[in-house]
């Protein structure tokens, strides 16, 4: 069978995703296979080909891609609610909202950052404080942020610890309400996925059934392809590679009327003094995991979701996010790890041996 990959590579033109945690964080592994039906022959129900949009461009400092069934073109309105997620959630746009609360200024917010919010509070509440949106200052700190690296100290380490929580913010009315001024929000492993929800949910109120939505490598899919196939993905094998350019797929998924997300630290990291740092920062400790998971997929109905569990996986570790996922039959995951024996090794949940294929 021959798998046709959607390459993805560096955008022209990077904006507020393109600093390394906000680029790789929650995706960059996730490729869209193009030919979903083995044999080439379309199925009864393949799209007409006039029905058959696709579209792409630059956002978020990365790509997105969208395949949609529809009578003629709506990019212009995609791209619009696109924009509305930036302006919402860019830590990078001097004029967005999360850039006001983190500037504590006295803004109300609008109703894309209410829900982001709440769905981070809901998941930092499910994994024991694994995903936590205030970990900013301290993602900043080494170097991943949107702020400039600072001379790491077990006192800086324990100064910036003392501003993270999500117990020290929340929401009364549409304003957010800090214990402390120092505290920053970077809503950067949930907010990608959210915009391909935002997209997904246009589509929808357009009357659109079947589409497939990709952003930096997080995707949402409906109906079926315009093979009048499935849905399929591949999650590529976790190769440290800064620059994003190698991949390789280590296995392949099919989706049904499903999101998914990935996040790895093999792409987002740094060496200094002999030592490998990687992006994704335990809340907890305020220093880069060093767990053995490699690479976190996670499949759930919406793709904010999927995006905030994948990243609350790479901090728990492997045992930890077993047990969560024990206690959360709506989820799906695969982990590309390292076993006891610094082997390569993988293990996915029972759920997600439906949607693998062989």
């Amino acid at each position: 069978m021959r798998i046709e990959l959607k390459e993805r590579t560096e955008p022209r033109k990077r904006q507020w995703w393109h600093i390394p945690l906000l680029l790789f964080l929650i995706a960059g592994t996730i490729y869209i296979i193009r030919t979903n039906n083995p044999d080439g022959s379309p199925k009864s129900g393949a799209w007409p080909q006039h029905e058959t949009q696709r579209c792409e461009g630059g956002i978020f400092g990365t790509f997105y891609h969208i395949t949609y069934q529809y009578p003629h073109n709506i990019e212009d309105s995609l791209v619009a609610v696109m924009n509305e997620v930036d302006r919402s959630l860019s830590p990078f746009n001097a004029n967005s909202i999360i850039t006001s609360v983190n500037q504590n200024h006295d803004i109300e917010v609008n109703e894309m950052f209410c829900e982001v919010f709440a769905l981070a509070k809901l998941v930092n509440e499910q994994t024991f404080g694994a995903f936590d949106i205030t970990v900013a200052p301290l993602v900043n700190a080494w170097g991943f942020g949107f702020q400039h690296k600072e001379d790491i100290s077990a006192a800086l380490i324990d100064s910036l610890l003392a501003t993270v929580g999500m117990d020290k913010v929340k929401l009364e009315g549409n304003r957010v309400v800090k214990s402390d001024p120092r505290i920053m929000l970077d809503c950067s492993a949930i907010a990608k996925g959210y915009g391909v929800d935002a997209v997904g949910r246009k589509l929808e109120e357009m009357g659109v059934k079947n589409y497939l939505v990709e952003i930096g490598g997080e995707v949402r899919m409906r109906g079926t392809n315009p093979s009048g196939a499935t849905w399929r993905v591949g999650i590529n094998k976790p190769i440290d590679d800064a620059t994003g350019e190698t991949s390789e797929i280590e296995q392949v998924v099919e989706l049904t009327n499903q999101s998914m997300a990935t996040s790895g630290n093999y792409r987002n990291y740094y060496e200094e003094g002999g030592k490998k740092y990687a992006h994704t920062i335990n809340p907890k400790t305020g220093h880069p995991v060093q767990h053995s998971i490699l690479s976190s997929t996670v499949i759930a109905n919406d793709c904010a979701t999927a995006d905030a569990y994948a990243t609350a996986f790479m901090v728990l570790g492997l045992d930890s996010a077993q047990q969560v996922l024990n206690h959360h039959p709506e989820l799906a995951a695969y982990f590309i790890y390292t076993d006891s024996e610094g082997k390569y090794s993988t293990w996915n949940s029972e759920k997600m041996t439906k949607n693998l294929v062989e």
